[in-house]
């Protein structure tokens, strides 16, 4: 029994698309152009389409075409406190030392930096008033050049008009924010909250990280708050929002006793 017409045409495509006759990045052949080389409807050619688009192996630009996928290496970040990795590996140091150790070149933007009106959930985190003035520095993160992830961190103005003036600089800040913050102000990290939501991205986040408009692939959200030691218990002092795209990411969490997570071995 034949199969049906769209599986033909799906096939086909896959096979081309797995040989690499068409390669990543690649448009496919336009709706007409398909019509006319299999000799079939319309509907039967979006059938086939959207059918590698299940698979993963197409994407759908509004306006642009249908393209072949990349093909994305998942990464893996420890969410887990360890001694491997200190406070974990989504921010700073911590996460690009982790990148390197999978054997991967990460880098990051120059950071953008905003005085801003806290909304209510980044003022509910930082326990201030809504409206009170903070900090945002944000920064686009790559691997091998690839858009990796977006992180936003809030921090109070009263940090800055307590010494720290280097908050409101677009540039990185030697050493990273933590040792500046510990070294200028006595301000250290004892311990983090994560908050980790799934969600569709938005139009800015799908521009970056060139995410299909099928809303196929969604983002991870890791919404941390970091609290320092007051003497009166801990204090949320900066909120760091890090977003990661769902195609590209894997996440580690390890409890108890467990060997250290092996590094993936290098492409030779």
């Amino acid at each position: 029994m034949a199969s049906p017409m769209h599986q033909v045409i799906a096939q086909d495509l896959r096979e081309r698309i797995e040989s690499g006759e068409l390669l990543p990045g690649d448009q496919l052949p336009t709706e007409l152009e398909l019509r006319s080389r299999y000799g079939a409807a319309r509907n039967t050619v979006r059938d086939a389409v959207r059918s590698l688009m299940t698979l993963g192996l197409v994407v759908s630009r509004q306006g642009q075409g249908t393209f072949v996928a990349r093909r994305l290496e998942p990464f893996v970040t420890t969410l887990s406190p360890g001694p491997e990795n200190g406070l974990s590996g989504t921010e700073g140091d911590d996460a690009f030392a982790e990148a390197r150790r999978q054997h991967r070149r990460p880098s990051a933007s120059v950071p953008r930096v905003e005085t801003l009106l806290a909304t209510r959930g980044i003022a509910d985190e930082l326990g201030v008033p809504e409206g009170t003035a903070v900090i945002v520095r944000r920064q686009e993160r790559y691997l091998d050049g690839q858009p990796w992830s977006l992180q936003t961190t809030a921090y109070p103005m009263e940090l800055a008009m307590q010494g720290a003036m280097s908050l409101l600089m677009a540039q990185d800040i030697p050493g990273g924010t933590f040792a500046y913050l510990r070294d200028t102000l006595g301000v250290a990290e004892v311990g983090h909250r994560d908050l980790i939501q799934v969600r569709p991205p938005t139009d800015d986040e799908a521009r970056f990280f060139d995410l299909a408009d099928n809303g196929r692939v969604a983002v991870v959200s890791c919404m941390r708050t970091g609290y320092q030691d007051t003497g009166e218990g801990p204090a949320p002092f900066r909120v760091t929002c890090t977003v990661f795209p769902a195609d590209r990411n894997e996440f580690r969490i390890s409890s108890g006793q467990v060997p250290p997570a092996q590094p993936a071995p290098a492409e030779g």
